[in-house]
């Protein structure tokens, strides 16, 4: 597929780049997209979630009556599940919800998903730039000139600009990040994705090895 590169004032810059057809126009596989979203979030949880069993809440152990000839059901304790204040019956506990994923799924799912973004046109390449000092106008002057201001975008950048990122940090809906740190759930969960021209050779450097 073959694309005209922008630049930041959103107009075509009269030079074209031919997208890798091995990245960007394979048969997108959609069990390995979930699988890797799956991961993605579920790394995400802290899982810290805790409650107490009848065996951690305070109370006394006493008997609370005698076991046969009340007329009720029989009790052990105030601590039981069945009282109001006793212990949860199989409540949360701390865990870890992160699962093995090999590499090379991971990497079919973020092709698959950049092929999708290309089939549905949107992927932008926008010509490389820079900000001297942070400029969140600036940037939003960038968004505005791409059409872009109203979705949610992704910038893939070559490597870590720091006052990209810190003129795009108070901006909704913007994400940006490296093309070593491309993810699936990054790609999917944006409207369009913005690459900038010299992270193209990075982002084929990253899948290809």
């Amino acid at each position: 597929m073959e694309l005209n590169v922008v630049n930041i004032q959103g107009k075509e810059t009269g030079k074209k780049v031919e997208l890798n057809s091995q990245i960007f126009g394979i048969e997108p596989n959609d069990h390995a997209i979930y699988l890797d979203v799956k991961q993605f979030l579920a790394n995400q949880r802290q899982g810290t979630s805790k409650s107490k069993e009848r065996g951690e809440v305070s109370g006394s152990t006493r008997k609370l009556k005698k076991q046969k000839g009340t007329g009720t059901a029989r009790a052990g304790g105030i601590k039981s599940p069945v009282f109001r204040g006793g212990g949860r019956v199989f409540g949360p506990r701390p865990r870890n919800y992160d699962f093995k994923l090999n590499k090379k799924v991971k990497l079919l799912a973020r092709k698959s998903a950049l092929t999708y973004k290309a089939q549905e046109n949107g992927i932008i390449v926008l010509e490389d730039f820079t900000f001297d000092v942070p400029k969140t106008k600036e940037f939003i002057s960038i968004q505005n000139n791409l059409k872009i201001n109203d979705k949610k975008s992704l910038f893939v950048l070559s490597e870590v600009n720091k006052n990209i990122y810190l003129s795009s940090r108070n901006l909704q809906g913007v994400k940006v990040i490296s093309a070593s740190d491309i993810t699936t759930y990054d790609i999917l969960n944006a409207s369009t994705v913005v690459i900038l021209e010299g992270s193209l050779e990075k982002i084929e450097g990253v899948f290809n090895n």
